[in-house]
């Protein structure tokens, strides 16, 4: 009978090894390489370079934590309850990551990315490229959907992170494409949609993500990795000044009946 086969190029283990990406672990990767390097390379298969790894970590640290999200209070809501099991809070919040919250990254991504499969040939001028992204846009207007990316709850005049993560890009020579065509949907839209809304911090992630080579049906995923830091901070904080009970009191408090509509 032959045995089944189950290749990786991952992780492998003897009982006196253990083997990561083809290295061994103990001599060759622990307290060498950071562990945002070992992330892009598990994800991508690819070591990082230098530059690679200090974007990468920029969009990580961008999107560790937001302060008492929904995904945060999901994840203290979920420890008040089950203190016994913190996995179960961890995961709580990392549910939490949809369209609306930490998913704008993979949108954001997926959007430039089919905008960016649609054209000929990327643009060679900023004239270019806001022609491209006056296209993208109206015709997402005319679709009846919203661009990802565009806008955000709190920084209304400007997310602080977006900056910081061109500005990174653009200094490791990292500014490619995605960024690119994400930057004029910011100089045109205002026209388009009647409004100017802020490039947020999630979006501009995905475009630096995708720009970087990572694959994106995983870039939600990376802002995943990202926000478990920030859970874990939150349930460490829970642990030492607790307020989750205060808000599920506060909720329930509130609660007011009322009767079903016909």
């Amino acid at each position: 009978m032959t045995t089944p086969a189950f290749p990786t190029s991952l992780g492998t283990s003897t009982p006196t090894t253990i083997t990561l990406l083809g290295q061994d672990l103990a001599a060759d990767l622990m307290g060498k390489v950071s562990f945002g390097e070992l992330a892009y390379w598990l994800i991508t298969l690819q070591r990082p370079t230098p530059q690679q790894s200090r974007l990468f970590e920029t969009v990580l640290l961008g999107l560790a934590d937001h302060g008492f999200t929904p995904t945060a209070i999901a994840a203290r809501l979920t420890y008040l309850s089950a203190p016994d099991a913190i996995q179960g809070a961890v995961a709580a919040g990392l549910l939490g990551g949809g369209s609306r919250y930490l998913g704008v990254t993979e949108d954001t991504g997926r959007f430039l990315a089919d905008v960016l499969a649609s054209a000929d040939s990327p643009p060679s001028d900023e004239a270019g490229w806001d022609a491209l992204a006056t296209r993208a846009v109206t015709e997402r207007k005319a679709g009846g959907g919203f661009v990802p990316g565009l806008g955000h709850p709190v920084h209304k005049e400007g997310d602080p992170r977006t900056p910081v993560i061109i500005r990174v890009a653009r200094e490791e020579s990292l500014y490619g494409p995605h960024l690119a065509l994400f930057e004029a949907i910011g100089r045109v839209h205002p026209a388009i949609l009647g409004r100017t809304l802020s490039l947020n911090g999630a979006g501009v992630s995905g475009a630096a993500l995708a720009d970087l080579g990572l694959p994106i049906e995983l870039l939600r995923g990376a802002a995943l990795l990202a926000r478990c830091a920030g859970l874990l901070g939150h349930i460490a904080e829970e642990i030492r000044r607790p307020i989750a009970d205060s808000v599920y009191r506060t909720v329930d408090r509130g609660a007011e009946y009322v009767a079903p509509s016909d």
